[in-house]
């Protein structure tokens, strides 16, 4: 059972992070209502009348959309911890998709637009006033860059394009969405009438491109530095666990102060090696404990094989820690615990850290062929009450999650069998994305209201 003091804490997260959830939706909705009022006090309505005005008034109005957009990405983008918290890594993924590729299909019309609108609405003039704008406008060429600098992030984001990039390629690509905004800032602030035409504009634009700048100098760069300083992280050991798959156990100062939770992931970077530029994201495979942090990877790639031969004593940059699939989400007595594979690593930190009577955990592990850490989760059988239930085998079918040794029952019958009360439980879910989109369906099925449902896909 939760203890009392443990289910105060939670509530009181739980409205914290409601309160923030809140609050930064209401900020982004109010900014865009604010530039909509400036243009429709501008007379941007009134100019809709005609063909030529009515393009560059039309092309104002998205640039302005635009420019709030990319803002509110630019800070999506910061890991600012306490968004990080609220909404967790899936929603606020799936808010700055929404926002991303809203704001660049805004600028696309705003670039349209105020280049047909300034060319008196013909279309062959479009290509000479384009040229003139671009070289006679201040700013205009480096607004040139900025937006190539956007197109290489949005068309690399893309999934058809990103399932042919490598993810640290694409990580990479997907930071020049920095560079194409602080370039674009120079152009909105000289030629946008908009901008500064008011005391009240000028003090917006200004505190909200100085909002988004001081997220990223400070949860992006200034951050991360001090915490890598303070704890001096190092690897400690590299173990091997099953066949392709093998822990590193990393020690560090006073480890207490990252504040990281069971579930939660960091981005690593282990130094001195081939590609340590490039962070990658692993979760927590054991509760953490201020004295050290442990992370399980399977062998997928060059870069994950590379990390077996890392050598104790080597130097770890870290950031993070990221993510809800935590304690903070909890909101039931009872919990599921449902992963395949490697995804079963946050899950094991979980069953480790999480606070549980015996009999109200229960965690289900698929495997094809070797389950990972069976003494660990057997000695929280013993010391916790957790009950283990092991699905051993292929998957039956690619339209089920399920092993070959179930039987010829469906998905949803044999998951209320094993647990009928799965809807009154909190279910923390982790692994490959179709066999966790199956589990989802099965679980929505059951009657697991979406709130108690969490997860994460490190589409970070």
């Amino acid at each position: 059972m939760i203890e009392t003091s443990s289910a105060v804490l939670l509530g009181q997260r739980a409205r914290v992070d409601g309160v923030v959830r809140v609050g930064a939706m209401a900020a982004l909705w109010l900014s865009l209502l604010m530039v909509t009022y400036w243009w429709v006090v501008d007379g941007g309505v009134q100019e809709l009348g005609g063909w030529a005005t009515g393009l560059t008034s039309l092309g104002r109005f998205t640039g302005l959309a635009s420019a709030v957009l990319l803002l509110a990405q630019v800070v999506l983008m910061a890991r600012v911890r306490v968004l990080e918290a609220a909404f967790g890594q899936d929603r606020l993924a799936r808010i700055h998709r929404l926002t991303g590729f809203t704001s660049f299909n805004l600028m696309l019309a705003h670039l349209v637009l105020i280049i047909w609108g300034y060319a008196a609405g013909e279309i062959g003039r479009t290509p000479a006033t384009l040229w003139d704008l671009t070289v006679d406008y201040p700013g205009m060429l480096l607004a040139v860059g900025g937006t190539v600098a956007l197109c290489l992030s949005v068309v690399t984001s893309i999934k058809a394009a990103r399932r042919r990039i490598r993810y640290e390629s694409w990580h990479l690509l997907h930071l020049y969405a920095y560079l194409g905004v602080g370039l674009a800032l120079p152009h909105q602030l000289w030629t946008g009438q908009e901008f500064m035409s008011s005391t009240g504009r000028t003090v917006f634009w200004w505190t909200a491109w100085a909002l988004a700048a001081v997220t990223v100098l400070v949860y992006r760069i200034g951050l991360p530095l001090l915490r890598n300083a303070r704890h001096d992280l190092r690897v400690a050991a590299v173990v091997p666990e099953t066949d392709g798959v093998f822990s590193l156990y990393v020690a560090g100062r006073r480890l207490e102060r990252l504040r990281a939770e069971p579930g939660q992931f960091f981005a690593w970077r282990f130094l001195g090696r081939p590609g340590w530029t490039r962070a990658n994201p692993y979760s927590l495979s054991a509760a953490p404990d201020g004295r050290g942090l442990r992370i399980t990877v399977q062998e997928v790639g060059d870069g994950s094989a590379a990390l077996r031969s890392v050598r104790p004593g080597t130097r770890v940059f870290v950031e993070g820690p990221y993510g809800r699939l935590s304690p903070r989400a909890r909101s039931r007595r009872k919990i599921a615990l449902i992963g395949a594979g490697v995804g079963i690593t946050p899950l094991r930190a979980l069953a480790e850290g999480l606070s549980y009577a015996p009999g109200d955990a229960i965690l289900v592990q698929r495997y094809a062929d070797q389950p990972l850490f069976a003494h660990e989760l057997q000695a929280l059988v013993h010391q916790r009450g957790l009950f283990v239930l092991s699905l051993p085998g292929h998957r039956r079918r690619t339209d089920s999650w399920l092993g070959q040794g179930v039987g010829p029952v469906d998905d949803l019958q044999a998951l209320l069998y094993w647990i009928p009360d799965i809807a009154d439980r909190d279910v923390y879910l982790c692994g490959p994305d179709h066999w966790t989109e199956l589990v989802k369906q099965t679980l929505t099925a059951a009657g697991l209201p979406a709130g108690q449902l969490h997860l994460e896909t490190f589409k970070w």
